[in-house]
């Protein structure tokens, strides 16, 4: 990659490397828990491309890249040992970013996340790409369906479910189209027997976009995991923001 990835850092003590979802961001996937984190960890988030002030890519992504430059921007931000802190297709680059950089990883949490894209998956990320050429309200649509929890969404009044897709259509990265295709080829089965970090699997156990049983494999496939499951769709920060963060805040607490 000719560009480096435009970096949020905050706070400090232990650190801590955020590896953020396809079509979102540092800000976005993370926005409602970064100050708390902050509070007792040095947070390191850094923008793919095409997302935030990272320029978009003239090229596809490629998972060992992406790994390799979130590792830079915390080594540029003064963190030679870090947690990372994995979302959605963030999983898939932490994973690669612990087999690949084994001393400096000290411990993984997986949220909402996959070792490889299953059937269901893969489709709606057909459908998210040919939607990106079109109508972003309709785009919208298709990812709150998939995406919200049946709790949250039919707790929206039909204006609050209008400006929810309205929100949404309006902060569709430049950079998503890449990001898609990358959630496409991830494919990290193959390593998740070498991690030997602690390692904390979060499931949403109402998401529609990745299946909890994506999160429990990647818990059976890591030695010594530990599964959490959430009762929330896959914007586990919108809608279970407090387990989340309790979550997160207990096995960071354990690692010292």
């Amino acid at each position: 990659m000719t560009e480096h990835f435009a970096t949020t850092v905050l706070g400090s003590g232990p650190g801590l490397l955020l590896a953020h979802g396809g079509g979102g961001g540092v800000a976005a996937n993370y926005g409602p828990i970064l100050d708390d984190l902050a509070r007792t960890h040095t947070v390191v988030g850094a923008d793919y491309p095409g997302t935030g002030a990272t320029p978009r890519s003239r090229k596809p992504l490629v998972l060992d890249e992406v790994a390799d430059e979130l590792v830079h921007a915390a080594t540029e931000a003064g963190l030679e040992r870090f947690a990372m802190l994995g979302y959605s297709l963030g999983t898939g680059v932490a994973v690669r970013a612990a087999t690949r950089h084994p001393g400096r990883v000290t411990g993984l949490v997986l949220t909402s996340g996959f070792a490889y894209p299953d059937n269901r998956l893969r489709l709606a990320a057909s459908v998210w790409a040919g939607l990106l050429k079109g109508d972003r309200t309709l785009l919208a649509r298709f990812l709150l369906l998939m995406a919200a929890g049946e709790r949250r969404l039919e707790s929206l009044a039909p204006a609050e479910l209008d400006a929810a897709v309205d929100a949404l259509a309006a902060t569709v990265p430049e950079g998503t189209p890449e990001h898609v295709a990358l959630v496409e080829s991830v494919d990290t089965r193959a390593e998740l027997a070498a991690i030997a970090v602690p390692t904390l699997v979060v499931a949403t156990t109402v998401d529609g976009l990745v299946r909890p049983s994506l999160s429990r494999e990647l818990a059976d496939g890591i030695p010594g995991a530990k599964l959490v499951e959430i009762e929330a769709g896959h914007d586990i920060a919108t809608e279970a923001r407090d387990e989340w963060l309790a979550a997160i805040r207990s096995f960071l607490d354990g690692l010292g």
